[in-house]
């Protein structure tokens, strides 16, 4: 699979998947950040949020940004943990480019152009690290950055090697490349 680069940037199109769980508190705060952002881009987009059967107010505090914006989509599913509602979410979406956002931001929104052309051309899925050089982390606490490495570095001995920070929540991927990995995706859970 090989996605032809766009020369013009204003005909991408995309979804940003944010898989969501009790997170009324935080989705807010990061939904202004998103949507001003992808607002200042020549872009068309949709923010999706996967309610992935949260117990708070989750689904109201997302109504909420759907009344003024309906590119803001509240999509809801039942409880199956963070794989079943990222894989839920990118096989919704129907975007040329699908992107994975974690409801913390703990990658800064204004890094995604980064994975789209022209900057990134021809690229099929893209996945962001926090480990490679120069690569900065703010607000982390200590002991999150321990038990991710070391969750990290099991999957490189145990499962594959080449990809330095396999839980960062902000990852890219062509619709073709959405609708042929995430039908195969069987875990539910965080690791998926």
């Amino acid at each position: 699979m090989t996605a032809e680069p766009r020369a013009d940037a204003t005909r991408v199109s995309l979804s940003v998947v944010i898989p969501a769980f009790n997170e009324a508190a935080r989705l807010p705060g990061t939904l202004v950040q998103v949507t001003s952002y992808l607002t200042s881009t020549p872009w068309d987009w949709e923010v999706r949020v996967v309610d992935d059967g949260s117990t708070d107010a989750t689904a109201d505090a997302v109504k909420a940004v759907t009344r003024s914006d309906p590119r803001v989509v509240l999509q809801r599913e039942p409880h199956r943990g963070k794989g079943g509602a990222v894989r839920a979410g990118m096989l919704a979406a129907r975007a040329q480019y699908r992107f994975i956002c974690d409801a913390d931001l703990s990658m800064p929104i204004r890094e995604i152009a980064r994975f789209l052309p022209p900057v990134l051309p021809g690229t099929d899925v893209a996945i962001g690290s926090r480990e490679l050089p120069g690569a900065r982390r703010v607000g982390e606490p200590l002991r999150r950055h321990l038990v991710g490495r070391a969750f990290n570095r099991a999957v490189k001995l145990l499962v594959f090697d080449g990809i330095e920070d396999t839980q960062c929540g902000f990852k890219m991927f062509t619709g073709e490349a959405a609708e042929a990995v995430f039908p195969q995706a069987t875990l539910d859970g965080w690791a998926f």
